[in-house]
């Protein structure tokens, strides 16, 4: 258009020897064998704690699945790092939310550069949207990858869409505008962004002329008339 806390310390652990826990005292008859208990005492202490450092990662994982499946979250994939161009000559749209977030390659992408493979971003949600002339293009390395559609009587129509972008330029007009929400209570398009970070959000959105840079497009239904795709000596 995202360590896992310290696990602290208690004093009566199975580890502590000065605990006084008489549970954990060795048998007389296993006195010769001391050393071999006491270290895989210290084995399963071990796994205990492990097994309680990976708890919040697997909550957080948790977490983030419900919060997709209940329409919080955009969808979140590995971007390709290379950047698109989308233009048209006119995007109207009914619910309108815009706040900041972050883009991560997959590993090892060659596209990655000194960026540490993420890319800051300024998400931008539409409940319902036309775009009349639409145009995108991605650059390939001397030649460019052009989609055109909706040039003629019917305009493209997207639900559920969201870009992220990097750049973005026009005329624009917004209805009924809130700027400095937290993004987390955001209303407006069904889509929620993380706790603590500024948005905006509009019953409506007028852009002429707009421009974008974008990272990454998502919709729940995107209806293209028109549709051509080819290669060409320049982008959009």
């Amino acid at each position: 258009m995202a360590s896992s806390p310290d696990v602290p310390s208690v004093g009566n652990t199975p580890e502590n020897p000065g605990s006084g826990s008489p549970s954990e005292a060795p048998e007389a008859s296993e006195a010769p064998h001391a050393t071999g208990t006491a270290g895989e005492r210290r084995g399963r202490v071990r796994a205990r704690r492990a097994a309680v450092m990976a708890v919040p990662a697997t909550l957080v994982a948790a977490g983030l699945a419900v919060l997709t499946a209940q329409g919080a979250l955009g969808v979140q994939f590995a971007i390709s790092g290379m950047p698109f161009t989308v233009t048209a000559t006119e995007l109207n749209g009914t619910g309108f939310e815009q706040f900041g977030g972050l883009d991560t390659m997959a590993d090892g992408s060659p596209n990655a550069g000194d960026t540490g493979g993420q890319v800051l971003v300024v998400t931008s949600a539409i409940k319902n949207a036309t775009l009349d002339h639409l145009c995108q293009s991605v650059d390939l390395g001397g030649t460019n990858l052009l989609i055109t559609a909706g040039g003629g009587a019917d305009k493209v129509q997207a639900s559920d869409l969201t870009t992220d972008s990097t750049e973005l330029s026009g005329n624009a007009a917004f209805d009924n505008i809130e700027i400095g929400n937290d993004a987390s209570t955001l209303t407006k398009a069904g889509v929620k962004g993380p706790i603590g970070v500024f948005s905006q959000q509009a019953d409506t959105v007028h852009i002429a002329k707009l421009r974008q840079t974008n990272y990454a497009t998502t919709a729940g239904v995107f209806k293209l008339p028109g549709l051509k795709l080819r290669f060409s000596d320049s982008g959009c």
